[in-house]
């Protein structure tokens, strides 16, 4: 089974073909990426209107691309699947009508995929886990602990009340000057700096529920970098360490706190997985990684490349979703809100 796959929901152009290897794992066969940031840097964010002409004047060119690089044709291919969101609607429906005149064209099956759902199941792409497991998704856009029981199958256990992780690494950034997407080089400095300088506040630590806030961690940054402006290159490297310090210590507290209620879900976890843009953090891996060890668990994060939103997984959630014979109809619509658990109510527009 071949499945291509399609992604625009936000500033990358993704397409991929994956399959299934002889031993029953997933096999990428090809995944191409194609960046917007340089045409969104001078704006410090992605601008809907770009991403979706910029999606427009690409997309084509690499899924031919990517179909080359597999070494097939659309002879070859399966079935289509595409992220039919959540993200931003001019993107998301540029990748969706793309996918169903492919479809349409070739009389294929189609595939309309959460994007939230891609990262949940690129553990299992990667490294062939079962299921139950905990997710951990932190990305620009979401921080959920979620519970993945199935394919489709899915409750969140804790969620941000304000803003996502990435989010906040993305505005600390701006914050001290940094270049935009910001999560890198706040991480970049950080590895220079001094994370006890600064007394940071680690929002929500020790509360019951796992769920985030982190405006006032980021508000608390901002107050330390008024007092002593202008910054120096050594302040802006310890106010880094020190924020990402708090996100890490945040981070481990409320995934402790998920597992611990993950039982009263589902039976006990068979890893904890971590997936999304902040995935790729390094002292966040680290720090997961230790708490794996600590409950005896695996832990489970993509390779870098996998981290950021690319293709490669919306192929493999399409191919999970078509071996279950759940097939869209050629009317799915395009969301811009889409969540991930079942009990939540979708926002779609007619693609």
């Amino acid at each position: 089974m071949r499945i291509l796959g399609i992604e625009t929901t936000c500033d990358e152009t993704a397409a991929a073909v994956v399959g299934v290897s002889f031993d029953g794992r997933g096999e990428i066969l090809s995944s191409e990426v194609l960046s917007q940031i340089a045409e969104h840097a001078a704006y410090g964010g992605v601008v809907p209107e770009i991403a979706a002409r910029a999606h427009v004047e690409v997309l084509d060119r690499l899924v031919a691309r990517a179909l080359r690089a597999a070494g097939c044709t659309m002879k070859d291919i399966d079935g289509i699947a595409v992220a039919a969101g959540p993200g931003l609607i001019g993107g998301v429906l540029v990748g969706l009508t793309t996918a169903k005149a492919i479809a349409l064209v070739t009389r294929k099956p189609l595939m309309a995929v959460n994007h939230l759902e891609a990262h949940a199941l690129t553990a299992r792409l990667t490294d062939g886990i079962g299921f139950p497991y905990l997710l951990l998704l932190a990305s620009g856009g979401h921080t959920q602990l979620v519970a993945v029981k199935g394919v489709g199958d899915y409750t969140r256990i804790g969620t941000t009340i304000d803003d996502a992780i990435g989010e906040a690494f993305d505005k600390v950034a701006k914050m001290l000057g940094l270049a935009y997407p910001g999560g890198p080089h706040v991480e970049r400095e950080a590895a220079k700096g001094n994370p006890e300088r600064f007394a940071l506040p680690r929002p929500m630590l020790g509360r019951a529920e796992p769920n985030f806030s982190l405006s006032g961690l980021k508000t608390a940054v901002r107050i330390e970098a008024e007092k002593i402006a202008p910054l120096t290159q050594t302040d802006i490297a310890d106010l880094c360490a020190g924020f990402q310090a708090a996100i890490v210590d945040v981070v481990v507290d409320r995934t402790r706190v998920a597992l611990r209620q993950f039982r009263q879900i589902a039976e006990a976890p068979k890893a904890l997985v971590v997936a999304g843009g902040v995935a790729a953090n390094q002292a966040m891996r680290q720090a997961l990684q230790r708490l794996a060890v600590e409950t005896g668990l695996k832990l489970v994060a993509p390779p870098l490349a996998l981290c950021g939103d690319n293709a490669a997984m919306i192929a493999w959630a399409g191919l999970e979703r078509m071996r279950l014979g759940l097939i869209d109809d050629i009317d799915a619509p395009a969301r811009a809100r889409w969540p991930l658990d079942t009990s939540g109510q979708a926002v779609g527009v007619k693609a």
